[in-house]
């Protein structure tokens, strides 16, 4: 098992990382504002699965195939990149619905937790994330390696998910109330989608 110390640390550097707004958080944002507290809710329940198949690409030594495979990389880069940007575009395009201030959604729960799943699986800076930063709290001497690899990798994921809860109830909140205002319906669209297509772009951009 993991030693106290070497966890008391790791808990406190995971809380400060999860809370810093990264992508995981911004579309989070993005999904809560824009359509409720339980579409955000469901992306960041979306986002934690992603990080879980993460978690087991690291115990598994997938992520090592991709981190010394230049064409790996690229390809899950500019997959998850296209994807983003796709899911942005389709956002600005959208014409908003102003009859509504019964505040109907433009995406389903369900369909938010898929896309987030897919949306952090194609991320390969989270595969980077898992198998470069976890190993530097594995001790050997305290056993086994795999178990804990996973226990730190389900605390992330524990840790990132009550980050993105808290988002998506707070964000939702003031999204209900800010779709009530016609003016602000015709602009959350094109806010949203600009902020998939900036981390699209950001994603593409990255280097190994």
């Amino acid at each position: 098992m993991i030693d106290q110390t070497t966890l008391l640390t790791y808990l406190a550097i995971l809380l400060g990382f999860v809370f810093i707004p990264g992508p995981a958080v911004l579309l989070t944002l993005a999904r809560a504002t824009g359509s409720g507290t339980r579409v955000g809710t469901a992306t960041g329940l979306g986002i934690a699965a992603g990080d879980l198949i993460h978690t087991a690409m690291a115990v598994l030594g997938l992520s090592a195939i991709i981190l010394t495979s230049a064409f790996v990389f690229n390809l899950i880069k500019y997959l998850g990149a296209a994807y983003l940007v796709c899911l942005g575009i389709r956002a600005i395009l959208e014409k908003p619905q102003l009859d509504g201030i019964t505040g109907s959604q433009p995406i389903t729960p369900r369909q938010a937790f898929r896309q987030a799943i897919l949306a952090e699986v194609l991320n390969p800076k989270s595969a980077m994330f898992f198998l470069a930063f976890l190993p530097q709290f594995v001790r050997p001497e305290n056993g086994g390696v795999a178990l804990q690899l996973t226990i730190l990798g389900i605390l992330f994921v524990a840790m990132g998910l009550l980050s993105t809860m808290v988002v998506a109830v707070c964000a939702g909140g003031v999204g209900s109330f800010l779709r009530r205002n016609p003016a602000v319906l015709r602009w959350q669209g094109k806010v949203t989608g600009s902020i998939y297509c900036a981390l699209g772009v950001r994603l593409a951009l990255q280097e190994k």
